[in-house]
């Protein structure tokens, strides 16, 4: 069974941040996906996962008002 792409049609660039707004992948990461192997797809979940929680659960996230 493949790994699924991360894509979720939201496809934008951050300038600023390198990666897709949308599935959080570089664009060497967005054009090696389809042959890439299933041990590189894994790391690059990993990554992803690591570019979220940077995001969504870093100092900048915590100094958000409740």
């Amino acid at each position: 069974m493949s790994i699924p792409s991360p894509c979720i049609n939201v496809c934008r660039m951050d300038e600023a941040a390198g990666y897709c707004a949308g599935c959080f992948r570089t664009i060497p990461e967005i054009t090696e996906w389809s042959g890439a192997s299933e041990a590189r797809k894994q790391a690059i979940l990993d990554l992803i996962a690591g570019r979220q929680a940077a995001l969504f659960d870093g100092p900048a996230a915590s100094a958000q008002p409740a």
